[in-house]
């Protein structure tokens, strides 16, 4: 039997370059390679978009309702056998989506391997990373540093070039002015300290007129 996997990590840690890694050496064995993406994330469109600059485009690019089980089903009939499931950005998949992922690696018996974020920019997490945190088969942290150069474990929304810790859940990276960076726990609460603050002095400064 074949095994769900994600592969977790802050911003900026390398998921998207791992997962095009990952596809290359599949493919440099002659083996064929599925590649999944949310249409929740439009950064790159129907690309996997990795920092480093490379691209690829996905072979199905999904929205929430998708029943992914019958879509990969329905791929492998026109395009035959898929040796091995990549998703990018699996923390936006709905949980009855990973709960198919999970039944792709059980049922017909193809490796998946997902790829996303844990947490959101308050520390919550999203839908279908939570799903995955109960199902995967194996989970593998991808780690990276924050700029004092301890381990990054939180990400931090900025807008404008400021920290905020306030919002909807989903905002997209590089749109509408906004921007992540991977914190370690302590950057976090200090720029979330300085955050409140800055907003209980405006706050003030209202109320004096």
């Amino acid at each position: 039997m074949s095994k769900l996997y994600f592969r977790y990590g802050a911003m900026n840690c390398g998921k998207s370059t791992n997962l095009l890694q990952v596809a290359h050496n599949y493919e440099e064995r002659g083996m064929k390679v599925l590649i999944i993406k949310p249409k929740t994330d439009t950064k790159g469109g129907n690309k996997v978009v990795s920092r480093l600059g490379v691209t690829r485009e996905v072979d199905l690019l999904l929205d929430g309702e998708a029943d992914v089980f019958k879509e990969v089903h329905e791929y492998i009939k026109e395009h035959g056998t898929v040796h091995c499931i990549l998703g990018d950005e699996v923390q936006f998949f709905k949980s009855h989506q990973i709960d198919e992922l999970f039944q792709i690696a059980v049922k017909l018996d193809i490796p998946t391997i997902c790829y996303g974020l844990r947490t959101d920019f308050q520390m919550n997490g999203f839908e279908g990373s939570a799903r995955l945190l109960l199902l995967a088969h194996s989970l593998e942290e991808l780690k990276t540093i924050c700029k004092c150069g301890k381990k990054a474990l939180l990400n931090g929304r900025l807008i404008n070039g400021k920290f905020v810790f306030e919002g909807e859940q989903i905002a997209i990276d590089k749109k509408d002015n906004v921007e992540y960076e991977a914190l370690c726990p302590k950057c976090f609460f200090s720029f979330k300290e300085q955050y409140e603050k800055g907003n209980s002095k405006g706050e003030l400064e209202v109320a004096l007129g």
